[in-house]
């Protein structure tokens, strides 16, 4: 068991985002959560590439909102193209490779790529990769590295 782990309040969605989740990531399980006091389940317990979540269905109280967000590192644009589309099914897009699922969660869809174009030895191509990135819904690295090296 990790340490530390996220839990997520949800109104009565948990099961659902758990089976939406795990769907979605490879390396994921469903664990039996615990069921409340109408039988139906109280949390439910799920793993994604690793890392541990609870999701809890604690009514209406309290929603997400971009304060939070997951972040996905890709390693290719076929990756970010791939989570984009699957996460974003029901939900809406934001900026900068941000987006929020149907249930409200933030989202960021980064290519792993995105730190040495921000970061590069050339302030000037990471000016311009930044100008770049803050045009764009989801992240497109080819259009960034143009933007990096000032094609």
């Amino acid at each position: 068991m990790q340490k530390i782990s996220t839990c997520l309040w949800f109104d009565g969605q948990a099961a659902e985002a758990a089976q939406f989740y795990t769907l979605i990531f490879d390396n994921s399980s469903i664990s039996p959560g615990v069921p409340g006091p109408d039988g139906s389940a109280l949390t439910v317990e799920f793993e994604i590439e690793g890392r541990q979540f609870m999701g809890l269905n604690g009514g209406p109280h309290f929603t997400f909102n971009e304060a939070v967000s997951l972040v996905v590192n890709c390693e290719s644009q076929e990756e970010v193209d791939r989570y984009w589309e699957a996460l974003l099914a029901g939900g809406e897009e934001s900026q900068c490779g941000w987006l929020k699922d149907k249930f409200g969660l933030s989202w960021q869809i980064v290519p792993t790529a995105m730190t040495g174009l921000l970061n590069g030895p050339d302030p000037a191509g990471s000016q311009r990769a930044m100008e770049a990135m803050l045009k764009m819904r989801k992240l497109d690295l080819a259009v960034l590295q143009k933007a990096y090296d000032g094609d």
